[in-house]
This record gives C-alpha cells, sequence and structure tokens, in this order.
C-alpha cells in the first residue's frame, strides 16, 4: 500500500493493463472519429495525446483520456459551421486553453458535488451500454461505429433494433471467435490458473486478439464459411515509419482567429469536456481500489493542456473517458504509467506494425468490452443499492435509465435533479424536528433554516392544537432566514388566539438574534 502510486514498483500491474486499453482504445479512437465527420487519423493523435501527455500530467492514478463518444454531435455541427476541419482545431486548441484557465480559478471543485448514486448510476449504465452496443459487433454486424453510447444513433436506428438488425446479418467467424474469446477470459480469472505465473502476468485480453486473429488466418484458408468480412476488422491508414507518420499530421489554420464562431464553439467544447471529465474522474476514483483521490482543478489544467497539443497537430477533442478508465481498473493498474504506455503503444503500434492491427476482428474486441460492461453492472450492485433505500435506489436507477435512453450527459443531468431532490427532501425533514410529550410540544432548529424550510415549518405549526405548550429551540442554528424568522414571529403573535402557550429558549451564546438573550 505505501508504494501503491509508485509507477516503476507497480510495472507488473501497469503494463498488463496499459495492453488491455490500448485494444479497448484503438477501435474506440477510430469509431469516434468516423462519427466526428473527421480524419481517422486524429482519432489516433487524441488518444496518443490523451495517455502520454494527459496521463503524464494528470493527478489521476486510474483514469484513461481520449476522444470522448459525447462529443461527437458537437465536434460533428462544428466542423460543418466553421467550415473545415483546420479551422475546428483552431478551437480545440482555444478549448484547452479555457480548461486550464478552469482549472486555475478552481472551477474543479464543481466534481465533488455529483451525489455517489449518480455516480453509480453512470456506472451502471455505461455497463449496459457496452453490453447492449457490443452485441452486433459479436455478431458481426458494424454498421454502428465502435464507441457510440447513445441511445439514438446516426443511422436512424437505437440501441435496441440495432441488435434487432444484427441477426439479419450474423458473421459465423466472428460469433465463434467472440464466444471462444469470453470463454477464455472467464477461466483466466479462476484460482485454478491464476496459481500459475503465465495467467499472473500475461493479460487474457492480449491472447484474445492473438487468437483472433490466427483464429481468422485459419477461417480464410481452411474454412471458408467462418471467414470474418474485412469490414468486421479493424481498419487503420498504414504508414511506412514515423515520416509517413508525421506527414499526416493536420494543423490548424490560426488564420481563422477572426471568426467569432471559433470562440463560442471552444466555449462549447471547453465546458462540455470538462463536465465529462469530472464525472469520469469521480466515477474512477469510486472504482479505484485503493480509494484515492484525484485532484480536479490539476485534472483541468491536464486536460487543457492535452486538447492544445491534441489541437495543435490535428487531433480531435479529449476528455476523461469512463470505457477506457474503467478497463484499465478492471485489468488491474495501479498507477498513472498504464494510461502513458497505453498512448505509447497507440503511437508503436501505427507506426510499426498497421497491417496487423488490421488484422484484428472487432468480435475480439466486442468480448472485450462485453465482460467489462457486466463487471460495471453487476446485479450484486443494484441489489446493494436497493438495500440503501428509496433515497439511494431512485436515483440511481432514474440515472441509469436516463443515460441508456438519451445520452452520457443528458442521462447525469436528469439523475442530477432527482438526487437533489432527495437531498432537499432530506434537509427538509432535517433542519426542524418536532418532540411530542401529551400536551407539550418541543421544536427543535436542528441547523442552518433557509426559506426552502418555510412550507415545512408552516406545516408543523399547524399540527400542533390548541392549549398546548410549545417551547421554541433554536440554540444550534447557524443560520436562519428571515422569512422562518417571520413565520415564527407570526406563530408566536396569533398563538394566544389557540390557548397556545409559547416559550423561546434563549441563551447568551446563541449565533441568532432571534435566539439570543439580551441582558
Amino acid at each position: 500500500m505505501r508504494n501503491v502510486s509508485n509507477p516503476i514498483g507497480n510495472l507488473s500491474h501497469d503494463l498488463p493493463s496499459s495492453i488491455v486499453v490500448f485494444l479497448v482504445a484503438l477501435p474506440l479512437c477510430l469509431g469516434i472519429a468516423l462519427a466526428s465527420g473527421a480524419p481517422m487519423f486524429s482519432g489516433i493523435i487524441a488518444g496518443i495525446v490523451g495517455g502520454i501527455v494527459i496521463g503524464l500530467l494528470s493527478g489521476s492514478n486510474v483514469s484513461v483520456s481520449g476522444p470522448a463518444a459525447g462529443l461527437t454531435t458537437i465536434v460533428v455541427a462544428s466542423i460543418h459551421d466553421l467550415g473545415s476541419f483546420d479551422i475546428f482545431l483552431c478551437a480545440v486548441v482555444l478549448a484547452g486553453v479555457f480548461q486550464f484557465l478552469l482549472g486555475v480559478l478552481q472551477a474543479g471543485t464543481i466534481g465533488h458535488f455529483f451525489p455517489s448514486a449518480v455516480i453509480k448510476g453512470m456506472l451502471a449504465a455505461i455497463g449496459i451500454i457496452l453490453v447492449l452496443k457490443q452485441i452486433p459487433h459479436a455478431l458481426g454486424y458494424d454498421r454502428d461505429f465502435e464507441g457510440d453510447e447513445s441511445f439514438d444513433q446516426p443511422d436512424g436506428q437505437n440501441t435496441f433494433t440495432e441488435i434487432w438488425n444484427a441477426w439479419d446479418y450474423i458473421t459465423p467467424g466472428a460469433i465463434l471467435i467472440c464466444a471462444v474469446s469470453v470463454i477464455i477470459m472467464i477461466l483466466w480469472e479462476k484460482p485454478f490458473l491464476k496459481k500459475y505465473r503465465f495467467f499472473q502476468t500475461v493479460p487474457s485480453p492480449l491472447i484474445v486478439v492473438l487468437l483472433g486473429i490466427g483464429g481468422n488466418l485459419f477461417f480464410a484458408r481452411y474454412w471458408a464459411a467462418f471467414n470474418i468480412p474485412d469490414e468486421h476488422l479493424v481498419s487503420i491508414q498504414a504508414s511506412t515509419g514515423v515520416s509517413d507518420f508525421l506527414s499526416q499530421l493536420t494543423f490548424p489554420d490560426f488564420g481563422a482567429l477572426g471568426n467569432p464562431k471559433i470562440y463560442m464553439t471552444a466555449i462549447t467544447l471547453a465546458l462540455v469536456a470538462s463536465l465529462e471529465s469530472l464525472l469520469s474522474i469521480e466515477a474512477s476514483d469510486k472504482m479505484d481500489t485503493f480509494k484515492r483521490h484525484t485532484p480536479l482543478n490539476r485534472e483541468l489544467k491536464a486536460q487543457g493542456i492535452g486538447n492544445v497539443v491534441s489541437g495543435l497537430i490535428g487531433g480531435l477533442p479529449i476528455t476523461a473517458v469512463i470505457v477506457r478508465s474503467s478497463a484499465n481498473i478492471s485489468a488491474g493498474a495501479r498507477t498513472r504509467a498504464s494510461a502513458v504506455i497505453h498512448g505509447m503503444l497507440l503511437l508503436l503500434a501505427v507506426i510499426a506494425i498497421p497491417r496487423l492491427l488490421n488484422l484484428i476482428p472487432l468480435a475480439s474486441l466486442a468480448a472485450i468490452l462485453l465482460l467489462t460492461g457486466f463487471k460495471l453492472t453487476k446485479p450484486s450492485l443494484y441489489v446493494d443499492m436497493f438495500r440503501k433505500g428509496i433515497s439511494q435506489f431512485l436515483p440511481f436507477v432514474v440515472t441509469v435509465l436516463a443515460i441508456l435512453f438519451t445520452n452520457l450527459l443528458v442521462g447525469i443531468l436528469i439523475g442530477i435533479v432527482v438526487g437533489l431532490f432527495f437531498v432537499l427532501r432530506s434537509n427538509f425533514k432535517q433542519a426542524i424536528t418536532l418532540v411530542v410529550r401529551g400536551e407539550n410540544y418541543l421544536l427543535r432548529m436542528n441547523k442552518d433554516v433557509s426559506f426552502l424550510n418555510k412550507a415545512l415549518l408552516r406545516q408543523t405549526f399547524e399540527k400542533i392544537p390548541k392549549d398546548a405548550n410549545v417551547i421554541i429551540d433554536g440554540g444550534e442554528t447557524q443560520f436562519m432566514d428571515s422569512d422562518i424568522i417571520e413565520t415564527l414571529e407570526d406563530f408566536v403573535l396569533n398563538a394566544p388566539s389557540r390557548n397556545i402557550n409559547v416559550e423561546i429558549k434563549k441563551s447568551h451564546s446563541s449565533p441568532n438574534e432571534f435566539f439570543r438573550k439580551q441582558d
């Protein structure tokens, strides 16, 4: 535990995790770029920068950054409105500057106000979405892009109709590879295999990917009926070395900085990307085995610098991403070295072995994401939240359903609204208590009482019958709204008409003038 955040001392955990994240991130980077209407290479650039640059600068031990599905609609609309991708890159650079300033201004503290039930609901919803979205890929149907998290899809379908349609385009080889891959990964975690060093050090997703490549090569040569078509394989543009890689970079057109639309786009990107990053960081911290906390203002600065770098060399906007982060944590990552190494692997892979990557069946990657999704949304999580009561369970379930049927950001906002309702409801009940003993009533103000408690206070007074004795104690109250004081004064003034005897318990030390004893 003492050295749990030391990257060097934890390489045995972080290196296997980085391979898993690399395998998950590769198709997501490509899919999100495709959905964004941007060059495919821009998604890879964003993944590399998110891993290496933000990984080095971030204070998070387990989160992973890269291009985010939640920004695709903004990116598509922005590229269209601004007229070209290189002009859009100016907005990405400026968005990074704005994010950095948000970190300087301590805006990251907003992340501490997300209700726990909502964060857990987000994780469970992402788990369900991962499972549902990967089913078509597991069947060999790839009409929707990898990494889509929204219920309504760009092709006019939705999460459920996409699964239904997939059954008409079944690829037997894809199903076989996915099924065998899932079985391998489940068995890999069993104690009877984990006692051997090989199974402790080699990540099962790597074996699954190699099996997928080998299996499909076997199908192509010996079992044509099970051959997987090229459109069901990873597809990246081949480069012949570092110079070829560099030639594919796109640079921003800073001559367009006079366009006011660039600044509005930058502000929008900065706000949405910051919110998604803070949500993902909070969720990652909750999943962290060692329960470490990420400095959120530092995270905003790191995200800002990452977006500046990504925009300067032709990458998509970046956020901390919960899918990659959860895969990282699930694979056993302990430090940010895993995120950095995954970025290096992306860089090396697209330079050195693009042809090998293009042999990976999407069904192999679907198997990895299916198990990642299941771990996020285990039935035991729902049972645990139910046992915590309606104030925790309802915001949790509403968040799950809202994200499932809309998208991540809209669903989170709906969940927060429901969560805040229960917070306010709890505060109403705790701010004022009424103790009854026969005809004697003790009304105690327990903490700060705002105008939001005015209705509850009036309802409490209405419960007090005629001929009662009432003691009002507000000695512990640090703050009392003027509306509350006015309501108290009205009750005291009208009490004689109901033959109610009222005593105001006062003290010299009361911070509130209404309850302070005067000499």
